[in-house]
């Protein structure tokens, strides 16, 4: 039987990762909610630039890598490209189709709210691109946290509220923190998994600067910092936004075995297990945020 998945596109798109897209946008539209003046159809296309910027950065990471030759050894998911599954101009094509979209919804926020968005959506593009592209990737430096905590936690969460209410609140910047923490926690698992490989290509990712155990640490930490950082949005005004912290519950089977020991195959499953938890908590806090409004 041919192993191949019968959708390698939706392979190449890496669903699980996709909660990182999801969450910050509904903390940011929650933390909207009560304020004067709001526009809730701009959601949508905020939820698609998110989302189109999430994509784009599973396929160009796929086709860079896989150009490279970084991900011919690999212990998780198959890639279009080092799996041999779709040549890597379809791939590069791909990854610049999805950042259009983003980029054409983001052209439709800015013109309706403020045309400055156009510079963060620019660097959040060229940021996408470059985290494994380009001579020298801040993704093989270890600077791939810094790319997610900014884009996929304040920028998406704030920006989202700005585009629907036109102001940013303290609120929404917590929010934003705890969506970056929960969006790290992702990548962090994910690179937990693949230091013995990353080691050996050269790719100097966080997990592969800190070591297996301090990294192991670092994504227990990411969990607990962003249940926190829920409590400060309910101790800034949204109280009920605090029932997100029982979301943390479906990160426990994952933490043990993170905090056991696990490796290779055996971390595949945290990363499930680790975007159910993103959607949890996000879900639940945002619920709390809008009944708290």
């Amino acid at each position: 039987m041919d192993p191949r998945p019968s959708s390698p596109w939706v392979l190449g798109a890496r669903p699980r990762t996709l909660p990182a897209a999801v969450v910050p946008v509904a903390l940011g539209a929650a933390a909207a909610a009560g304020e004067p003046g709001t526009v809730w159809w701009r959601v949508g296309p905020a939820l698609l630039v998110s989302l189109a910027l999430q994509v784009g950065v599973n396929y160009a990471n796929d086709y860079s890598d896989g150009v490279r030759g970084t991900d011919e050894v690999r212990v998780g998911p198959v890639r279009l490209v080092a799996g041999g599954l779709k040549p890597a101009v379809a791939v590069k094509r791909a990854a610049f189709l999805s950042f259009g979209v983003a980029a054409v919804a983001g052209l439709a926020l800015a013109a309706v709210t403020s045309w400055w968005l156009l510079a963060v959506g620019a660097a959040a593009l060229l940021a996408g691109w470059f985290y494994t592209g380009g001579p020298k990737p801040y993704g093989y430096l270890g600077l791939g946290e810094v790319f997610v905590f900014v884009f996929f936690g304040l920028v998406a969460t704030a920006g989202t509220t700005y585009v629907i209410a036109k102001r940013i609140t303290a609120i929404g910047w917590l929010a934003g923190c705890a969506a970056g923490c929960l969006a790290c926690a992702l990548l962090v698992i994910n690179n937990l998994r693949d230091i013995p490989t990353d080691r050996e290509v050269g790719k100097r990712t966080l997990a592969v600067r800190l070591g297996d155990r301090a990294t192991r640490w670092f994504y227990t930490l990411l969990l607990v910092a962003a249940g926190g950082l829920v409590v400060a949005v309910a101790v800034a005004g949204r109280p009920w936004a605090a029932v997100g912290v029982a979301g943390l519950v479906a990160a426990v089977p994952g933490v043990r075995a993170v905090m056991g020991g696990a490796t290779g195959r055996a971390l595949i499953p945290v990363l499930g297990a680790t975007g159910r938890t993103q959607m949890l908590v996000g879900a639940l806090a945002a619920l709390g945020m809008v009944v708290s409004r």
